[in-house]
């Protein structure tokens, strides 16, 4: 059916093409307003959605509950018009008002134009998904939207083809949601747009995929940003046939209203119905005010181009459609306009005074314990000046508040009066509920938080038999498997040959392909698709095949699935478990070991880091019972050395943030973790044949790191502690030191310098020699140690190698 046939039959009635008008109209002029308030100082940037209204309100009509948006930060319109956006709620994100009422989408955590609805109660349970229009949190890096968008559309899949899953109907109607993405022209040459589309391709998941081609990025052409100047043009040889699966594809000009309805149902239709990804390219799109707040179009963009732009406006061209086809006059379209001013200029209002009252009560009680204290000491005229500024400030926030009564407290160091107390007083209070307001929710703080997963350790019964590593790794995923129908398992090689290291083997056989599941080499969407599923109520393991590898989806996990509860403020959640190897690898490109780059990186997910496979398996249940994300790196070297299978491998539950004193010793604490406890263990058997004994910890987890700061007890005992890792110097040692020496006070307790043994700064090279002379081996373990010693007693411990 076409739309002039739709409209014939009366589906697009006068209420709805108005009522189109209207939104449009106040979203253009959020947009003109919002530009205004930064430069006026009540924002510190802004970037808007203008021109690319008439497209959205479009793609709004094939919508649906339960379907999901993963976009950028040009959709103002499209959540204007499912309802997900209040004019108020926009602006309260303008002005970066803390408050999650008054910005649900991230309480004033993101910047303007970054949207998201909320999966989740306040008590960090999820709601009924179902029964409410869905955003995933928007991400600023260029096409980072896009890994994310590829798991919330195979989830669909998954809901629809795994028929254990169909009770699950908080989360899905039998698989018939869409996941919707939206991108700009040039973020469509990011490497993740090209992985994420053809990836889409190859799963045939219900993906619609729109790109608004305004003609630049930022003052870059198409011209410079794709080949053929056009994305759909060399995304043609995705077009699905009678005998290749693939994509349907649409063009459509972004001012043609009619036209864009009848593409977007047409999409609609097929991506719903049929799970065929569909992908609407909506070309001649405009941007009236430029890129953003930061500059003007008008220095790259011709005079022959703007004039175009002005014409062809999606607004002036609806408005004339609008009139030729009888459904209002000019005069009513200008009484719609004006009404839309009206509204947007009232929701501004409103927002900023909601903005300025929230921190009303801080600023005049900083102001009025300032001028008590200019008054008790007239002789202190930095007092006067200091409550001078503070009540002159314009527009003041709490900073100025927070900063004002510090310089108070410092010019009235050496005084001894009640106000001082007071002053500090008023300055605690304030700091933890800033405190709550800018950092809470990096992690999950619900019942269901990995720290609060109760510790069960294993069991063993006389004849426990003794396997292979990899065994007890197939054991704890086969019961995982079999007790939860959420869980899934992909990554490559992982389905039909069981993974690399046979930690899957047999179990795509036994639970079938769609549990467990091969993917291309496609890291960062290995991990979207992940993160996509999560969101949407499942529980995924993704494996990154080797630990080297996880450089390709660093910026995935560092921009999208590490700080989404933070960006939310716990409004959403993506309990992924993310399966890698590493430690003792070989090579440059294998060497296993980039730990501090992680560290640096995933700040709101853990980083775990098991010494053996029962250990790992304690960590999977343990992340299976919660609901955060993490990373938990095997150790390579581990799944053919010999441990006991338990009797309850599908219950042993390992901690969080818990170290293990795996060796005992009053001499020399050494904190280490994965591999390294076995390099470290062996050093030390050795060490002890001459009188040296040494106290091994097993941090287990970097992220957390020993949260009842137990190593420190172990330093007051040995007063002396080493660090070892096989990361580069300066790195996850580092790290460590930082946690014990400084965080816990260890530096009190110690008689010695602490050491720090490393690999060598640059990757190995290939071979056990390679791996021998540039990661930290036995020998390198005990003559540092050694060493240590024998600056305590160098009677006892001469130099051994002078």
């Amino acid at each position: 059916m076409t739309v002039k046939q739709t409209i014939e039959k009366g589906a697009l009635t006068k209420d709805e093409v108005l009522n189109d008008l209207r939104v449009a109209l106040e979203s253009r002029h959020a947009s003109y307003i919002g530009r205004k308030e930064v430069f006026m100082g009540k924002a510190k940037f802004g970037i808007f959605g203008d021109g690319k209204e008439l497209a959205q309100i479009a793609m709004a009509k094939a919508f649906k509950n339960g379907d999901f948006r993963s976009g950028y930060y040009r959709d103002q319109t499209f959540m204007f018009a499912i309802g997900q956006l209040s004019l108020e709620a926009f602006f309260a994100q303008l002005y970066a008002h803390t408050d999650v009422e008054a910005d649900p989408s991230s309480a004033g955590r993101c910047m303007n134009s970054h949207f998201s609805t909320r999966s989740l109660n306040e008590d960090g349970s999820w709601k009924n998904l179902t029964e409410q229009k869905n955003s995933s949190s928007d991400t600023s890096n260029t096409a980072g939207q896009m890994p994310r968008l590829v798991g919330l559309a195979y989830a669909s899949k998954l809901y629809r083809e795994n028929e254990d899953l169909h009770h699950m109907t908080q989360f899905s109607n039998n698989g018939n949601e869409i996941a919707f993405g939206t991108i700009g022209n040039a973020s469509a040459a990011e490497g993740l747009f090209f992985e994420a589309i053809n990836a889409a391709g190859v799963l045939q998941i219900p993906m619609m995929m729109s790109v608004w081609d305004d003609g630049y990025g930022i003052s870059v052409p198409n011209s410079y940003q794709m080949t053929k100047d056009s994305v759909s043009e060399i995304l043609k040889g995705y077009q699905r046939t009678k005998k290749l699966k693939g994509y349907e594809i649409y063009k459509v000009n972004g001012w043609d209203y009619t036209a864009l309805i009848d593409t977007y149902l047409k999409a609609e239709k097929v991506c719903r119905e049929e799970h065929v990804p569909t992908f609407v390219h909506v070309t001649e799109v405009t941007q009236p005010q430029g890129h953003s707040t930061s500059g003007s179009h008008e220095r790259y963009k011709s005079a022959d181009r703007l004039e175009w732009e002005k014409k062809y406006d999606c607004l002036t061209q609806f408005k004339a459609w609008v009139i030729k086809e009888g459904y209002a006059s000019e005069v009513e379209i200008e009484e719609i306009e004006k009404a839309a001013i009206d509204k947007v200029k009232k929701a501004r209002k409103t927002a900023w005074d909601a903005f300025q009252n929230s921190m009303q009560g801080d600023y005049e009680k900083a102001l009025e314990l300032l001028k008590r204290a200019s008054k008790a000491l007239p002789q202190k005229s930095a007092l006067g000046q200091i409550t001078n500024e503070l009540e002159k400030t314009l527009n003041p926030i709490r900073m100025d508040a927070v900063r004002s009564i510090k310089k108070a407290i410092r010019e009235m160091r050496h005084e001894q009066l009640p106000l001082k107390k007071e002053m500090q007083d008023w300055l605690k209070q304030i700091l933890a509920e800033n405190e709550e307001r800018y950092s809470s929710h990096l992690y999950s703080e619900s019942a269901e938080s990995a720290l609060n997963i109760t510790a069960e350790e294993p069991t063993y019964v006389e004849n426990s038999p003794m396997v292979d590593g990899r065994e007890i790794m197939q054991a704890c995923f086969d019961d995982m498997l079999a007790r939860d129908p959420r869980v899934f398992a992909i990554g490559e090689d992982v389905g039909k040959i069981g993974d690399v290291n046979q930690g899957f083997a047999g179990l795509q056989e036994k639970y079938g392909e769609l549990r467990v599941t091969d993917t291309g080499i496609r890291e960062a969407t290995i991990i979207g698709q992940g993160i996509g599923a999560a969101l949407r109520g499942l529980r995924p393991i993704t494996e990154i095949q080797y630990l080297d590898y996880i450089y390709y989806a660093v910026q995935t996990l560092a921009d999208d699935l590490t700080c989404l509860q933070y960006r939310t403020k716990g409004g959403q959640k993506a309990p992924l478990i993310i399966r890698t190897r590493g430690h003792r690898l070989e090579g440059i490109w294998h060497s296993g070991s980039p730990i501090s780059m992680l560290l640096g990186s995933l700040r709101g997910m853990h980083l775990l880091v098991p010494r053996n496979m029962t250990k790992a398996a304690g960590f999977y249940n343990t992340l299976l019972k919660s609901d955060e994300p993490a990373v938990i790196i095997e150790c390579l070297n581990g799944y053919r050395l010999k441990e006991k299978m338990p009797t309850n491998i599908g219950e042993v539950c390992t901690p969080l943030g818990i170290p293990e004193t795996i060796r005992e010793g009053n001499d020399v604490t050494v904190v280490t973790y994965g591999s390294m406890c076995r390099i470290v263990m062996d050093a030390a058997e050795q060490l002890s044949k001459i009188g040296v004994q040494v106290e091994i910890i097993d941090v287990q987890s970097l992220l957390p790191f020993d949260v009842h700061h137990s190593i420190v007890e172990s330093i007051k005992k040995t007063n002396r502690v080493v660090f070892a890792d096989e990361d580069v110097s300066g790195g996850a040692t580092a790290y460590m030191m930082q946690k014990v020496v400084d965080e816990q006070g260890a530096y009190s307790y110690l008689d010695s310098q602490p050491v720090c043994i490393s690999a060598k700064d640059h990757r190995p090279a290939y071979s056990s020699d390679g791996d021998y002379f540039s990661k930290p081996n036995v020998e390198t373990v005990f003559d540092r140690i050694y060493d240590l010693m024998s600056e305590v007693s160098p009677k006892q411990f001469p130099p051994l190698y002078e």
